[in-house]
């Protein structure tokens, strides 16, 4: 086991000397999936755009394979992709096209990129729509093509945001199918979700958020510990600490 995602000491926000996040620490290592949970506001949205290089910290670090954003921008990113809430797409390009961007961003051979993208198509039902473009798509369809992008690209860390938004049942288990098989395979998954019956399922570890800051961490029988909620469900502790720590 490696550690690939370290963020220590991270404050951070929108306007100077106000951060949203603050004195937040925590990692990813290979071959687990860490969720990130918290209400509206809590500051996981701000924490991801750090992790991701979007914002640059007021105080602290967030360091993939040792490096910062800052230090090697586009080595950085080359180690993670990205699945966001709300799909970002281009109107003129196709479902393939896009899928070929990205293919490219990250330097993939063609004939790699041609092994992984098929049964990616095929596996979430869109092999048929490889020429359509976005205004012809649903919304599940339009974050179908975002898990397509970043399932192709296999880096060794996912940043996932709320990837279930739109999907059908379908969609979900096959995501969280691939999740699994590249944990396996060694890969750190960081994952915000507010379905907490699926993190609690999925997870291996969790990361507990309220008012900007990490309240609680650790396994689920950890987190239990921590709380003296002994045999308690993800559910009931986060509302927990959700209430600040109040039954």
């Amino acid at each position: 086991m490696r550690r690939i995602l370290e963020v220590q000491g991270l404050s951070g926000g929108y306007v100077p000397n106000k951060p949203v996040i603050r004195d937040i620490n925590f990692h990813v290592d290979s071959g687990e999936i860490v969720g990130l949970i918290g209400l509206n506001g809590a500051g996981k949205s701000t924490t991801i755009k750090h992790v991701l290089g979007l914002m640059e910290p007021m105080t602290g670090s967030a360091k993939i394979a040792g490096k910062t954003f800052t230090e090697e921008p586009d080595e950085y990113r080359g180690c993670l992709t990205y699945i966001p809430e709300t799909p970002i797409l281009y109107e003129e390009m196709t479902l393939w096209e896009h899928l070929e961007m990205t293919a490219l961003a990250y330097g993939l051979q063609e004939k790699t990129f041609l092994q992984r993208v098929r049964p990616l198509l095929e596996e979430f039902r869109m092999e048929n729509k490889i020429k359509w473009f976005p205004s012809e798509f649903s919304k599940g369809m339009k974050q179908k093509v975002m898990i397509l992008s970043a399932l192709l690209v296999e880096p060794d860390l996912y940043v996932v945001d709320e990837p279930f938004v739109g999907l059908d049942p379908i969609g979900i288990q096959s995501f969280l199918d691939y999740m699994i098989r590249f944990r396996d395979n060694g890969a750190g998954i960081l994952m915000s979700t507010h379905i907490l019956s699926t993190a609690e399922k999925y997870c291996d570890r969790f990361l507990i958020m309220h008012n900007g800051q990490m309240v609680l961490r650790g396994t689920l029988k950890q987190l239990q510990e921590e709380t003296g909620m002994s045999g308690a469900g993800l559910d009931d502790i986060y509302l927990y600490a959700a209430k600040g720590g109040k039954a």
